[in-house]
């Protein structure tokens, strides 16, 4: 994947930083990586409860989709997702859940898995200059996570505060285009 960072790498703390300066659900984020990301990294699942929080932290819109899938539904599921060693069946499956699509998928696997996952976010892939595409894949996804993990690893970052880094580039820098991509966001 082909890709030219619009920002210098050691701005990523800085630019993370002003994530969460300016982010104005703080309260919801933190009860999200402080508990639900432990919890569920613990148990290998997510409940109900914290998988319909983490939706609606991705998009509020899909709240009813996904209210739409029963407590052991959610708990199997989740439970390949974040057990199995195949790459395209734990982003696959997760799909089967209702309300889910790729970048959905991907805020459960960025809060929920061991292994670092970025959040598939328009605002991310602005950031790395790379195009919206008509659709995702999980040759796409995969090489998005995989040129986000190098980008960590080269700058020491942790995906969460390069995720955060990504996203709040384009947020300062992408005035005119968000407002036409955003409805393609988190869908």
């Amino acid at each position: 994947m082909e890709y030219m960072l619009r920002f210098q790498e050691d701005q990523i703390p800085t630019l993370a930083g002003r994530y969460v300066d300016l982010n104005s659900d703080q309260a919801r984020e933190d009860r999200i990586t402080q508990r639900i990301s432990p919890c569920t990294r613990r148990t290998g699942f997510y409940t109900r409860a914290d998988f319909l929080e983490l939706c609606y932290w991705k998009t509020p819109r899909t709240r009813r989709r996904c209210e739409e899938n029963d407590e052991e539904f959610i708990h199997e599921v989740t439970r390949i997702a974040l057990s199995t060693q195949n790459e395209q069946l734990r982003i696959g499956i997760l799909m089967l859940l209702r309300g889910v699509s790729w970048p959905t998928a991907s805020v459960l696997l960025h809060f929920g898995h061991r292994n670092p996952y970025p959040i598939l976010d328009f605002r991310a892939l602005s950031s790395l200059s790379i195009p919206m595409p008509r659709g995702y894949d999980f040759i796409f996804w995969w090489e998005y996570v995989e040129l986000c993990r190098e980008i960590a690893r080269r700058t020491g970052a942790e995906m969460r505060i390069l995720d955060r880094a990504l996203w709040q580039y384009s947020k300062e820098n992408d005035k005119e285009s968000t407002e036409s991509s955003a409805g393609m966001a988190s869908n």
